[in-house]
């Protein structure tokens, strides 16, 4: 069986909801994301920092979760530090609520294809998450997580179909991002928390 692993790479956010202190609204992000990934199955997880933020990771992470400290919050870099692994994902910070199958499709499609990438849903562009197999396809560009669209990935491929597109999500990165969260969604606790103002 492959060898696979997801990586929340703990990046800088790009919004804070007015009134709340952004280090605990990135502490809170965080903190749900690497609660839902230690709720998959069948694929080990990680979180990613630089070593700046490396204060984070330690905040939130699960015992025994490994941590890579990379030298630039990019998938590059993620994908450059992984040694081991025959498939990896790396998906961003920003989203919280994200149901856990929608990262297992991101990474289902590698049995046949070299690379599967995820949308951002609604508001702006970006990607939630991009998988590969490893080592990662000499073809694939470097991908701005916040800026990168499916198809400037697939362009870049040799064949279209070369990169799978997956079940998208929401990333909380304005407004109207935020009035989209289902409070009888299970999880982001953490975010649910920080956003009703309890103590946490």
């Amino acid at each position: 069986m492959a060898r696979r692993v997801v990586v929340a790479l703990l990046a800088p956010v790009r919004w804070t909801p007015p009134g709340i202190d952004p280090v605990r609204w990135r502490s809170a992000l965080a903190e749900d994301l690497v609660d839902l990934l230690a709720t998959l199955n069948e694929v080990e997880t990680a979180v990613a920092v630089t070593p700046e933020d490396r204060w984070l990771a330690d905040e939130v992470v699960w015992p025994g979760t490994a941590v890579y400290e990379v030298p630039e919050p990019t998938t590059d870099a993620v994908f450059a530090a992984l040694t081991g692994y025959d498939q990896a994902a790396v998906v961003v910070a920003d989203a919280p609520d994200v149901p856990g199958l929608t990262l297992g499709k991101l990474l289902r499609p590698l049995s046949s294809r070299p690379v599967a990438v995820a949308p951002v849903e609604g508001n702006g562009a970006g990607l939630l998450g991009v998988a590969a197999r490893l080592p990662v396809p000499e073809w694939l560009p470097a991908l701005d997580l916040d800026t990168t669209a499916p198809a400037e990935v697939r362009a870049a491929a040799p064949r279209p179909g070369d990169v799978a597109v997956t079940a998208g999500w929401r990333r909380l990165r304005g407004p109207a991002d935020l009035a989209t969260l289902d409070p009888a969604f299970e999880g982001w606790e953490a975010t649910r928390a920080l956003l009703s103002g309890q103590p946490g």
